[in-house]
């Protein structure tokens, strides 16, 4: 190592030392008196400005550890330079950090060497010493990532150990200056530095040369935010508008929306006439039923078999029971296979009474029966709990049908409210009971109020209502076979309470009338009949929509009901337009291939043991 010192004169003039920079500053004459003063009169105001540095807040860049120069690296080379609060570091605080990286160093070309600059005050004297093997190396990319995320691992706890440890490897590493009369090779770098205390002196030179911990402000961690609903641009977007169409003027939406308001407009006149030539239609039809009240009292009432011979009288039947003599006709409709006697209501009824009172009635019975009522034709109000005053009655009969059902180790049926209401309407509790019961031995009414025990039943007529789903509409079959969706899905919700759910209080009657005339047959007509009103509903793409629609919660229609005003506590299809006059339409198209020797053969291919 060649050592070069060089002395300084006092009244050496360093204007040469910046000459190659624009910036012009005042000549400094170097002399021990001149630095002496300048030190006195400085040394309070750096005092302060280390005080004030040291409160300094980071301003969100991390500085994890203090400035360190390694001007001693046997390779030459500026080894980590690493930033704290402070900005004047002392003599004794260069630090020479060990290589921590362990990747191997690729050989990078040879540079002119950078010297190693010294400087005595007491002595008026800078020591710059060069070495021809020393190159500048910067340091390898993976050693610097390794370095910066050694420093952001520190923990506080350990920082000031670690600056005592570095300050004293730092003294230690300082070479000794060796007199020398040997000119310098950097005068430039020799004049600048030796008028700055040491400190400055230190930090100068670190200033001067590329820090491998660059100083990288903190980004904030991001936090999830709750969607706070559709965005400027979703709200002004058109959701049906093609996208490669440009966007309309004002002028042309103002004129699409004033036309979509009149056909708006068009549309709910066509609706509400439409409803009014069905109400039209509904109340003839019901007065032409009042005025054959005699042809009834003259001809069917005497022999009600008298239908099943008589087709025009027969006929009559499908258009309706006069509501007079609703009730003694289904009473013999139904008959009385059971053997009943008009006082098994009354002893059915007086063991409920006692199981209430004793609470050997099962309370979760009770409830089944108090939720069945709640949802039991609420457009009437007449089977509330608090103001209808059916209500007693509908809840005793009940109570003495659970009673009847239990000597066979049958429970309730969700669904047995609505008949028992369809039967309180029209006739007094103990007719009803008895009816009630007769009707439900019907095979397939019993089929699906048998429970677990007559699964096998029900899975065949499932069978029996495909095959004639199949036949009669093949395009609603194939529909529901390619989106998984089988009568259980949607034919229980049907027959149980008898349409009462889903279709208007007076569609239902008048298919209760050809119910109780033609058998389990009808049930399946009636259920025909429903599809082919939906059937330009019923091919949605996606399942779920096809199985709300079965439900009657189809959203758009709850949607389009809402706005129009119609009511929505009565039966579930309204929504859809289905009435009674639609219904009985399709029902009477189907004469064309409904044949009841079809019925014969399926329920004997089905049940054989029926």
């Amino acid at each position: 190592m060649n050592d070069l010192e060089i002395r300084l004169e006092p009244s050496l003039d360093i204007d040469d030392a910046f000459s190659d920079t624009d910036d012009q500053g005042p000549n400094f004459h170097f002399s021990p008196d001149a630095i002496r003063d300048d030190l006195a009169k400085n040394a309070e105001s750096w005092r302060l400005e280390d005080n004030d540095d040291d409160e300094m807040p980071n301003n969100g860049f991390r500085m994890d550890s203090d400035p360190t120069l390694d001007i001693d690296d046997e390779n030459g080379a500026f080894d980590s330079i690493s930033l704290s609060s402070s900005s004047h570091v002392g003599e004794d605080e260069l630090v020479d950090e060990p290589e921590t990286n362990g990747s191997e160093h690729h050989p990078e070309p040879e540079e002119a060497p950078y010297p190693s600059v010294v400087i005595e005050l007491s002595s008026h004297r800078v020591t710059v010493s060069t070495d021809s093997t020393q190159t500048f190396a910067p340091l390898p990319l993976a050693s610097q990532n390794h370095s910066n995320h050694s420093n952001h691992s520190r923990s506080p706890s350990n920082a000031d150990s670690e600056h005592s440890e570095h300050s004293e490897h730092s003294t230690k590493s300082l070479p000794a200056a060796e007199p020398s009369t040997t000119s310098p090779t950097h005068p430039n770098l020799a004049a600048s530095t030796s008028i700055l205390p040491s400190s400055s002196a230190n930090a100068a030179v670190s200033a001067a040369v590329p820090s491998s911990n660059t100083l990288k402000p903190s980004l904030p961690a991001h936090r999830p935010t709750r969607s706070t609903g559709p965005s400027a641009l979703e709200k002004v977007r058109s959701k049906t508008r093609p996208s490669f169409l440009p966007p309309k003027s004002r002028q042309e939406d103002d004129k699409h929306m004033a036309d979509w308001e009149v056909m708006m407009k068009h549309s709910r006149a066509a609706a509400e006439k439409r409803r009014k030539a069905l109400q039209e239609r509904r109340l003839i039809r019901e007065k032409k039923i009042e005025d054959s009240l005699h042809l009834w009292e003259k001809e069917i009432v005497p022999d009600w078999r008298v239908v099943h011979k008589n087709a025009q009288l027969r006929k009559t039947w499908w258009k309706g029971i006069p509501s007079k003599l609703r009730a003694s006709m289904w009473e013999r409709a139904v008959g009385n296979p059971l053997a009943l006697s008009k006082d098994n209501y009354r002893s059915c009824s007086s063991r409920a009474k006692r199981a209430l009172a004793s609470g050997a009635f099962s309370a979760a019975t009770l409830s089944k029966i108090e939720a069945d009522i709640s949802s039991t034709l609420p457009s009437l109000h007449i089977f509330h709990h608090e103001t209808g005053p059916l209500y007693q009655d509908l809840k005793d009969m009940l109570c003495a049908w659970v009673v009847a059902r239990a000597d066979e180790g049958l429970g309730y049926t969700h669904g047995a409210a609505k008949i028992a209401a369809m039967f309180l309407l029209n006739m007094p509790i103990q007719q009803a009971f008895v009816v009630m019961r007769n009707l439900l031995e019907r095979h397939c009414l019993r089929s699906f109020f048998g429970g677990s025990g007559a699964k096998e039943d029900v899975e065949a007529y499932y069978r029996i209502f495909d095959t004639l789903l199949a036949d009669g509409m093949p395009k609603i079959y194939f529909n529901f076979k390619q989106h998984q969706i089988s009568p259980a899905s949607y034919l229980p919700d049907w027959l149980v309470p008898l349409f009462l759910n889903h279709l208007p209080f007076e569609a239902c009657a008048r298919i209760w009338d050809v119910i109780l005339l033609e058998g389990d047959s009808f049930l399946y007509r009636a259920a025909l009949g429903i599809l082919a009103v939906l059937e330009p509903r019923l091919f949605f793409p996606d399942r779920k929509e096809l199985l709300d629609l079965l439900k009657g919660e189809n959203k758009a229609a709850i949607d389009v009901a809402t706005r129009e005003g119609r009511p929505l506590d009565g039966g579930k299809y309204e929504i859809y337009g289905v009435d009674e006059e639609t219904l009985w339409e399709r029902i009477d198209s189907m004469d064309e291939w409904w044949k009841q020797s079809t019925w014969n053969r399926l329920i004997r291919r089905e049940l054989p043991d029926l």
